[in-house]
């Protein structure tokens, strides 16, 4: 089933896709009302509507030799940093290249969607408190990334999170091809089964500390491949199963 959040009458409404058609219903994965929107009428939103995003960075091994990052043993447990609300973007919405940045990168990535409240889990429950899956692209000032403190202005600035075109609700994690392409270039090719972290141990891993409440994200990590984003380009996250989030650079 895959689930999509939209605008429609002048709110935020969530509804359940069935070939082409929309199908609203009372919140995430709820009933349906009855009221229906044609897909390619549909203003699509952010599949989510988390109160935190959390994400794991230098979850592949190829993507750490990339950076350089490679010279000591791999990590022993997931790296973790933060995004805000703020940092969400909608499938199909321009995101406008920061002028305070002189390394402006992509990064694709599967995401996931928390449906239930969780802490403390375990590998035997992680999965069921997932609503669904989606494509991710964490959008980085690396220059920034390299001088700042922390990684906030270079990961969590307005709109560095694009997210969709929906979720999946019914889809196994562990071994997804998930590429990139720039101006319909495949930049980036990978797999989830690559990850040093696989989902779960990310899901059991973060529970020991945070709780994820019902909306909040999980970006995953990135393959190898990223680069530079400049005006004009088109950025597109496939991941399988799931479908292309668009993001054009302004």
């Amino acid at each position: 089933m895959k689930l999509a959040r939209m605008m429609h009458g002048n709110q935020a409404r969530w509804g359940e896709l069935d070939g082409d058609t929309l199908h609203l219903t009372g919140g995430m994965g709820g009933p349906r009302t009855g009221e229906q929107v044609p897909l390619d009428r549909a203003a699509l939103l952010a599949p989510a509507e988390p109160s935190k995003i959390v994400c794991v960075g230098r979850n592949y091994l190829d993507h750490i030799r990339e950076l350089g990052n490679d010279t000591g043993d791999l990590p022993s447990e997931p790296g973790i940093f933060l995004k805000g609300p703020n940092a969400l973007a909608e499938p199909g919405g321009t995101v406008q290249r920061p002028d305070w940045t002189q390394n402006f990168h992509f990064e694709g990535e599967l995401a996931l969607v928390i449906g239930t409240q969780a802490r403390h889990l375990t590998p035997e429950n992680a999965l069921s408190h997932v609503a669904g899956y989606t494509c991710g692209l964490d959008l980085t000032a690396r220059d920034l990334q390299k001088t700042d403190l922390q990684w906030f202005r270079a990961k969590a600035a307005d709109r560095f999170c694009p997210l969709g075109p929906w979720l999946e609700t019914d889809l196994d994690p562990r071994d997804l091809r998930v590429q990139t392409r720039v101006n319909g270039e495949t930049r980036q090719d990978g797999r989830t089964s690559q990850m040093i972290f696989p989902v779960v141990d990310i899901l059991v891993y973060l529970t020991r500390f945070v709780t994820l409440e019902p909306g909040d994200v999980v970006l995953t990590g990135t393959p190898e491949g990223v680069g530079a984003l400049q005006p004009g380009d088109v950025v597109e996250v496939e991941v399988q199963g799931i479908g292309v989030l668009s993001t054009p650079i302004g």
